[in-house]
């Protein structure tokens, strides 16, 4: 009963219906790491049009295989900010690997601050 009651004196969270504009380049940035131009300017082509998904917190962070970074994190801490204040919170951008992890495009640190808010809340993203 006492996580029931812990939950339910947490604030609600804030989406925005759509990623951020901003998101996509972060994005492109991130996964010209890990990709050639050619691909990686296709995944984020894809991410743009892909619809609307949700998984939970725990479950993103295990498929990518991270680990969630803490609350020293000045990032992390700001973001979480933002979900106590009820400021809108921007969907994450995940790409699959096949037969690997998923790659967090974009949004690492409000899935951390999410995660840390609680682990079993469910993330609206995108992912291709």
């Amino acid at each position: 009963m006492g996580d029931k009651t812990a939950k339910a004196d947490k604030p609600a969270i804030n989406w925005l219906d759509q990623p951020e504009e901003h998101d996509y380049p972060a994005a492109q940035s991130y996964l010209n790491l890990l990709y050639d131009d050619k691909k990686t300017a296709d995944l984020v082509r894809r991410l743009r049009e892909a619809p609307m998904a949700a998984f939970k917190a725990k479950d993103i962070l295990r498929a990518s295989g991270l680990s969630p970074l803490g609350m020293s994190n000045a990032h992390v801490e700001k973001d979480l900010k933002k979900i106590q204040s009820g400021t809108r919170i921007s969907p994450l951008l995940l790409v699959r690997q096949d037969g690997q992890r998923t790659v967090v495009a974009d949004g690492y640190h409000r899935l951390c601050a999410l995660y840390s808010f609680d682990e079993d809340t469910t993330i609206p993203c995108k992912i291709v």
